[in-house]
């Protein structure tokens, strides 16, 4: 995919007062406006990855480390959707589609494509099964969405990946006959109620990271103190990672709150930090996250090397990339975007909302019942 990034005019305004934010933090001479780059204004792509492997690979030091902090908080969370694009970003955003097209247009092909295959659906949850919102604490489930999950698992296994802490995205969803994997894969455990697969019905309790949870714990404590004085951030601990939300934190504070984080991780090598939907994580730096969660998933479903699967993945974050790059790599399977606006993805289709993801859903569950009930007249 060529000319990923979207730059987005009506974010210029705030260009100034965020260089010098983060110019004040580094000591570094001023740039006007004139030699500010482009690149500070784009809302996803190519520049956001490049800014994560420079955090990744350490970005520099001090201020020129939360510098690069602020670029992809920026970059991490695009809001604007195609009504509200300049002409030639909506061009851009029309032709992403034609190579991301909707799940829901494209639902014959996906099913066409698992022709006698077992299909197994992985859900990330915010942002996917729940809206976005700005209480972490209050990311409910409609009713109707969670009449479709469970529906959804009657038919076909299904897990939820998410970055929370397992036990809490399990009293988000209340359906034992799923398989949950949070802190991105670091904690799984499988149904505890009866669901057919090749090796039983259960996946093995899974925990990667388990030596670093005192660790967490402690890094924790030290953020919830040091954040006090940034407004609106809140600290998340999702037990084997941490998430410090900056979604309710004013533009303006986001670098006091980068440098808070940075101080904190100084002391910590072995923790590293990744970027969600306004969200910095804070992951142990072991090699795991919820692609191999999906892969491991699929081993303990015996369904390791198989050629008669067909995994389905629907996320909305950067996190959920590794995903589907797994079922690229694999070559099978569909992984699906939830987004409203054009990402770089490995995905292959897209939805744009919870809502539309509960539509695909309930029209796969339609679909199986419908295949179900051909299969009983044919007997």
């Amino acid at each position: 995919m060529t000319n990923q990034n979207l730059v987005v005019h009506d974010v210029k305004s705030c260009i100034n007062t965020i260089v010098e934010m983060a110019v004040s933090i580094s000591n570094l001479p001023m740039l006007t406006s004139t030699e500010v780059p482009e690149s500070l204004v784009v809302l996803d792509g190519i520049f956001g990855k490049k800014i994560l492997k420079r955090i990744d690979d350490g970005g520099g030091k001090g201020g020129a480390k939360v510098n690069a902090w602020i670029d992809s908080m920026r970059a991490s969370s695009p809001t604007r959707t195609k009504s509200s694009l300049p002409v030639s970003q909506d061009q851009h955003l029309s032709s992403w589609a034609i190579h991301h097209p909707s799940a829901i247009n494209m639902f014959d092909q996906i099913i066409n494509k698992s022709k006698d295959k077992q299909i197994i659906i992985f859900l990330d949850y915010d942002g996917t099964l729940s809206p976005i919102v700005a209480d972490p604490d209050k990311a409910f489930m409609t009713k109707k969405m969670r009449a479709t999950v469970k529906d959804i698992a009657k038919h076909f296994p299904t897990a939820i990946v998410s970055g929370r802490r397992r036990d809490k995205v399990y009293k988000f969803v209340r359906l034992a006959e799923l398989y949950y994997a949070g802190s991105h894969g670091m904690d799984i455990k499988g149904p505890t109620k009866s669901q057919g697969s090749k090796k039983g019905n259960q996946a093995a309790p899974f925990q990667p990271a388990s030596q670093f949870l005192p660790m967490i714990n402690e890094v924790y404590k030290i953020l919830l103190e040091k954040t006090k004085c940034v407004e609106g951030a809140k600290v998340e601990n999702n037990k084997f990672c941490l998430s410090v939300h900056f979604r309710c934190v004013d533009e303006k504070s986001w670098g006091a709150l980068a440098e808070q984080v940075r101080l904190v991780l100084n002391q910590y090598p072995k923790l590293k930090l990744t970027e969600g939907r306004k969200v910095l994580e804070i992951r142990p730096t072991i090699k795991w996250d919820k692609g191999k969660a999906l892969e491991f998933l699929l081993r303990s479903l015996g369904f390791a090397n198989s050629k008669d699967v067909f995994p389905i993945y629907i996320g909305d974050d950067r996190t959920d990339e590794d995903a589907f790059k797994v079922l690229r790599r694999r070559g099978q399977g569909a992984g699906i975007l939830v987004s409203k606006v054009a990402k770089e993805t490995e995905a292959s289709y897209t939805l744009q909302d919870p809502s539309e993801v509960e539509q695909f859903l309930r029209r796969l569950v339609d679909w199986k019942r419908g295949s179900n009930e051909s299969g009983r007249r044919v007997e």
